[in-house]
């Protein structure tokens, strides 16, 4: 018997103590293999550690948690479909959302479409949340297009006005979360593909807003693509001050910063898109040094969430993961990790797996009754993105991912380096 009723008296707690052995299903369809594969496997980590915990702290309201997960292959059409079957054959209770926009976009049609609470880790395109669709709940920040405001405040509050780069190379994967981020920064229009309107104009861009020209801007195709090195020499060529990468996956952000190593690139100031992981320091090393990227969580931060009812702090899960996996965690796996306590707090709040419930208690949080992560607190608007909730951007130093913006977020923030002296 599932947990349909709010569970207020204690008859009600006693009798759901009987009936423990019956599981809330979930279902999550991850890129495990494919594309993105390094950021899927990092999801199903994080929601496996979740779950894991909260099994081990007796489930929810006294039910285990049976997590289903699937390989969609980095593939739009296997996510879909992989859906469909958790809701029509496996009959999940709820489901954790995918990873990247490229999945998210599609697969929020198919959850729409059923009334299912869609609770998103990683699919920032503002177009996601611009589709008219109920119980959309992003755990970031905020939409990609408006990831360049956090840049263009740190160069107003942290680089003094005559230092500040005047010029920005700005290239990009032709990828959904990609495309986003440079709208934002270039001041363009957002469409909706499904009929062309303009979902957003974002004129004129956060980079005219500080005063820097665009030199060189250049698209590359989403995948197969491997002229990286003519791609940093024109970057090069351009001798812009500020050079902005906007990729795909953290695969591509290593690529383009060995090329950009390789014809010995000199720029004032870089700034990725992707490029938080173990991975991409593995692959770059002291390229990486004074590379900034932009992230919705840091290891440092002493944000106080909650697990199976009791608090449980941002170290909390720094040490769980570390003794579950044998490495340190990065955003990728804390993101999936907050999506899951999301939907804990969801259906103990609803006292219900029903989604119209859940999807109503989530809709009614507030910033002094917000739902609480490992990731911060959250509530959200009407679309579905988290409201007054800043970027971090942060920073590679001598092997170090270091929080360098907001500088009153929270205490723990290193000082800046600038200018980057080469790669």
């Amino acid at each position: 018997m599932k947990l349909r009723t709010l569970l207020t008296t204690t008859v009600a707690v006693c009798a759901m103590a009987t009936a423990a052995h019956a599981d809330i299903k979930i279902g999550a369809s991850l890129p495990l293999t494919g594309a993105f594969s390094i950021a899927g496997a990092k999801h199903k980590q994080g929601y496996d550690l979740c779950v894991k915990m909260l099994n081990e702290r007796g489930g929810i309201g006294g039910e285990k948690i049976e997590l289903i997960t699937s390989d969609n292959r980095s593939d739009p059409a296997t996510a879909i479909s992989q859906y469909e079957r958790f809701i029509n054959v496996d009959n999940v209770d709820a489901v954790f959302g995918t990873f990247s926009s490229r999945l998210t976009f599609p697969v929020a049609n198919i959850l729409a479409k059923y009334g299912y609470v869609h609770p998103i880790p990683a699919g920032g395109a503002l177009r996601i949340y611009k589709q008219g669709h109920d119980n959309l709940f992003y755990f970031q920040p905020n939409a990609a297009e408006y990831v360049g405001s956090s840049l263009k405040g740190l160069i107003a509050d942290l680089v003094a006005e005559g230092e500040r780069p005047k010029t920005a190379a700005i290239v990009a994967a032709d990828d959904f979360f990609a495309n986003a981020v440079e709208a934002g920064f270039l001041g363009q229009q957002v469409m909706d593909p499904a009929d062309g309107s303009v979902v957003a104009d974002l004129a004129p861009g956060y980079l005219a807003d500080a005063g820097i020209e665009v030199v060189f801007s250049e698209k590359w195709p989403e995948e197969g693509f491997n002229d990286w090195l003519n791609l940093a020499n024109s970057i090069k060529r351009s001798n812009a001050e500020l050079i902005i990468a906007l990729t795909a996956s953290a695969e591509e952000a290593v690529q383009i910063t060995r090329a950009l190593k390789t014809v010995r690139a000199e720029p004032k100031m870089v700034y990725y898109s992707q490029g938080t992981q173990a991975e991409f320091y593995e692959g770059t090393q002291g390229a990486s040094d004074s590379i900034l990227m932009h992230t919705s969580w840091h290891p440092a931060a002493p944000y106080k969430g909650t697990l199976a009812g009791e608090e449980f702090t941002n170290a909390e899960f720094v040490a769980a993961y570390q003794e579950e996996y044998d490495a340190a965690p990065d955003e990728d796996a804390a993101i999936p990790f907050a999506v899951c306590q999301g939907i804990e707090q969801a259906i103990i709040g609803a006292g219900s797996t029903d989604n119209a419930a859940m999807g109503k208690w989530l809709s009614e949080r507030t910033a002094d009754d917000p739902v609480r992560t490992i990731l911060g607190r959250f509530a959200w608007d009407d679309v579905g993105l988290p409201v007054n909730k800043p970027f971090l951007v942060a920073q590679w130093n001598d092997g170090e991912l270091q929080f360098v913006y907001p500088t009153d977020e929270f205490d723990g923030v290193s000082k800046m380096t600038y200018p980057k002296q080469g790669f």
